[in-house]
C-alpha cells in the first residue's frame, strides 16, 4: 500500500487516482478531519507527528491484510505532519475494490488498522488548558 506523509494539505483525487484500475468498479475515499470537540473539550487544533520510514513499513504490513482479506482491492493512505487547524483534513485514504461491498470494507479496515498501529502521533490544543498527546486506538485485525 502506498503512503505519504507530508505537512501539505492533502487531495483525495490525487489518491484515488493511484489505486484506480480497470479491474475495480468501486473507488472509496474517507478524510478524516480535525474536529473542534474530544473528550468533552473544546479543541482549538492539533499537531501531528510521524516516523516516515516506520509508516511505509507499517503500511506495507496493513496493505497486506489488506491484499489477503480483499483481492484484488487496491489502496493509498496520505496523513499530515505539523499544526492543523480545525476542519483540515488530517488522513486521506483511497481504496479501489471490484465491488462497492468490498471498497467499503476495507477502507474501514483500513482506517482502524492506521490509527492502531501506524506510527504518528497527535497532540490536541484545548481551549481550556494545556495540550496533552492523545494515545492511538486499539484494534486488532480479529475485531473486524
Amino acid at each position: 500500500m502506498e503512503i505519504v506523509i507530508q505537512a501539505e494539505p492533502l487531495d483525495a483525487r490525487l489518491l484515488e487516482q493511484r489505486v484506480s484500475h480497470p479491474s475495480c468498479g468501486a473507488i472509496l475515499s474517507f478524510v478524516g478531519l480535525v474536529r473542534d470537540h474530544h473528550a468533552g473539550r473544546r479543541v482549538t487544533g492539533l499537531d501531528y507527528q510521524a516516523y516516515p520510514a516506520m509508516c511505509q513499513r507499517v503500511a506495507g504490513i496493513i496493505g497486506g491484510e489488506i491484499h489477503e482479506r480483499w483481492p484484488g482491492a487496491r489502496a493509498a493512505l496520505a496523513h499530515r505532519v505539523g499544526s492543523l487547524t480545525i476542519g483540515e483534513a488530517s488522513i486521506v485514504i483511497a481504496v479501489a475494490a471490484p465491488h462497492r461491498a468490498e471498497a467499503y470494507a476495507a477502507s474501514r479496515y483500513c482506517i482502524d488498522r492506521v490509527k492502531a498501529i501506524l506510527p504518528v502521533w497527535k497532540r490536541e490544543h484545548y481551549v481550556d488548558g494545556e495540550p496533552r498527546w492523545v494515545s492511538n486506538a486499539e484494534f486488532t485485525p480479529e475485531d473486524s
